[in-house]
């Protein structure tokens, strides 16, 4: 996950620039680079690989001059060469990017039928070049990026430094977080607050939408229609926890709203949306020549396994088996020569799934990892790694670790359907579309964060909880089910949903809130005739559906909540999102720990 650092010094900026990017290194990165100007002057050095090479670069080739911006780059558009490392940057404009610019390819055939010429792959030259084209208009650097702006469409933290204007730069949020530090005659940028707080104990958190003019004396805040605005300023203790918290009460909170921007990372480091194809890292091994997959993991990361299941056996037409990994190193299975074992884990340290990678091991078996640590024991002793871009979770409970694990397996699905023969190149670029949506989708998710609140009220008072799935929606039953449990301590079970005539129907009275996650798939009418089932005994029901979904009961739910319209195949994404919050919200009103639940820990280094 991208980096950005952004200072207004009294002095030089360029080491404070290289200080601020240090403590954003943990986010994962393959090239680095500063601009700052001189003599009004745009002068950048960037450099691929670690930050060490763009030190030595910048001893070589200082960088002058008392403002600048900064950036560490994962690579998603376009490789990682310094070519296309940030900041990005024309003659009167340099810009650093965080996120994804979705209309880029529109933007770039407007602009160079206007004359204007792209050098690097990135989608973020368009909006460089954008800016550019508006200030050649007449208009200044405010009204160019204002102008810009409205054009573009996706996720996205950007700043903005111009040449010639020697305290100004100009930042701006859109599902990605940006924060702004005070200083006396200094102001500061950054994607995160850690970067900042050596700088600064004054923050403001740019909120949804956002963007701002920064000086070295003042901060004008505009909202997403261009209306002023002011936003509050945290004094923070350098080390303290609300510099991680931002503006939200817990740490799970932020994770939440975290998703539709590393979802975004996560995505955008697979899939080439100019080809509409998934392109995972050089393997060392044929993916096709595989036949068979066990996915192992724990907890929330099992659930995630499961939901791969469907997407595999559906769409790739390979035998999985998923097993939890405390139950699979005891087993000792046998295991097809011709099979990878699949490992999923947050932290990549997790004792039984690294005792269960040993043993597949033994087995002849290839490895894979899906981790959020890429530096971590699964991660090392793996034969490929597919890195979640979550970046730090701090809350116990996992929210957008899973959703990035979802991320990284349904582009694996894709990559191995395709290298297998069961899709063709044309059902792949619809897949890796309806991929490429997510993040924007799931911001629309987010809206409903009010009304799962209200919900929540109701579910604090209940004893039981059950959740129904069917299909992909099952295991997000059973994590709506465990978060649930996780964070507000009320029993709560999931279930598919086929299965409530087979015992769990008769827990069902009005006591019991039942929450049904069903996306208008090809197993939507099943799952409607097990609300009816619920509803005939006096169940209380949740329904998280699309409009049309919600609409077929409108009047007869206790509350019903329309995500918006997508394919089945990436509805897990979407739905995981309300069952967090859901979670999240009831266990805030039953006054728990939300962010360390009693009796559990972050990663599970002991069996």
């Amino acid at each position: 996950m991208c980096g950005i650092v952004g200072i207004i010094s009294k002095t030089g900026a360029a080491g404070e620039l290289v200080a601020g990017l240090r403590r954003l290194e943990y986010r994962g990165y393959d090239s680095a680079g500063i601009a700052t100007l001189v003599d009004g002057r745009i002068e950048r050095r960037r450099a691929e690989g670690k930050l060490d090479n763009l030190v030595a670069r910048l001893e070589r080739e200082p960088a002058p001059g008392t403002i600048g911006i900064g950036h560490t780059r994962w690579a998603t558009h376009g490789n990682p060469t310094e070519l296309n490392a940030h900041p990005i940057a024309t003659d009167r404009v340099a810009v650093v990017h965080n996120g994804i610019i979705e209309n880029f390819q529109e933007l770039r055939r407007e602009l160079t039928a206007l004359g204007y010429r792209f050098h690097t792959q990135t989608d973020t030259e368009a909006a460089a070049v954008l800016a550019t084209h508006h200030l050649a208009q007449g208009l200044t650097p405010v009204q160019a990026v204002a102008k810009t702006l409205e054009r573009l469409e996706g996720v996205f933290a950007l700043v903005f430094l111009f040449a010639g204007e020697h305290d100004l730069l100009i930042c701006a949020r859109r599902c990605a977080p940006l924060a702004i530090g005070y200083g006396d005659g200094e102001m500061f940028v950054g994607s995160d607050a850690l970067a900042l707080a050596p700088l600064t104990r004054r923050i403001t958190y740019l909120e949804e939408g956002d963007w701002a003019v920064v000086t070295s004396r003042a901060v004008e805040i505009f909202d997403a229609t261009g209306a002023p605005v002011e936003r509050r300023i945290y004094e923070t203790a350098h080390s303290g926890a609300l510099i991680g918290k931002g503006n939200y009460r817990h740490f799970m909170q932020k994770e939440i709203f975290e998703q539709p921007a590393v979802i975004g990372d996560t995505l955008h480091a697979l899939i080439n949306p100019a080809t509409r194809s998934v392109h995972l890292p050089d393997l060392p091994w044929a993916l096709g020549d595989l036949g068979r997959l066990t996915i192992i993991a724990c907890g929330t990361s099992w659930h995630a396994g499961l939901v791969a299941k469907y997407w595999l056996e559906r769409i790739a037409r390979i035998p999985v088996e998923v097993d939890i990994a405390s139950e699979f190193r005891y087993r000792a299975p046998a295991m097809a020569r011709d099979g990878a074992a699949i490992f999923i884990s947050q932290s990549g340290e997790t004792a039984d799934t690294l005792a269960a990678l040993r043993y597949c091991r033994t087995q002849g078996q290839k490895i894979i990892a899906v981790v959020n640590q890429p530096e971590s024991s699964i991660a090392r002793e793996a034969d490929f790694v597919l890195p979640t871009l979550a970046g730090p979770e701090i809350g116990v409970a996992s929210t957008k670790a899973f959703t990035t694990q979802l991320a990284v397996l349904a582009a694996l699905t894709v990559s191995l359907a395709r290298a297998r023969g069961t899709i063709d190149a044309a059902a792949e670029a619809v897949l890796a579309g309806q991929l490429a949506e997510i993040p924007s989708r799931a911001s629309e998710v987010l809206n409903h964060d009010q009304r799962l609140q209200e919900i929540a009220a109701e579910i604090a008072l209940a004893r039981d909880v059950l959740y129904l799935g069917r299909g992909g929606s099952f295991p997000l039953a059973l994590e709506g089910a465990l978060k649930l449990k996780e964070i507000s301590y009320i029993h709560a079970e999931g279930y598919a949903a086929g299965e409530m005539k087979h015992g769990p129907i008769a827990l069902i009275d009005d006591n019991v809130p039942v929450i049904v996650l069903a996306p208008p798939d090809d197993l939507f009418e099943k799952t409607l005739s097990n609300v009816e089932e619920v509803m005939a005994r006096g169940g209380r029901v949740v329904m998280i559906s699309d409009a049309a979904g919600v609409a077929r009961l409108d009047g007869r739910l206790s509350y019903g909540i329309a995500i918006p319209n997508c394919a089945p195949f990436v509805a897990p994404l979407l739905y995981a999102i309300p069952v967090q919050l859901l979670a999240y919200h009831t266990a805030v009103l039953k006054g728990t720990d939300v962010d360390q639940p009693r009796n559990l820990a972050k990663s599970v280094t002991v069996e």
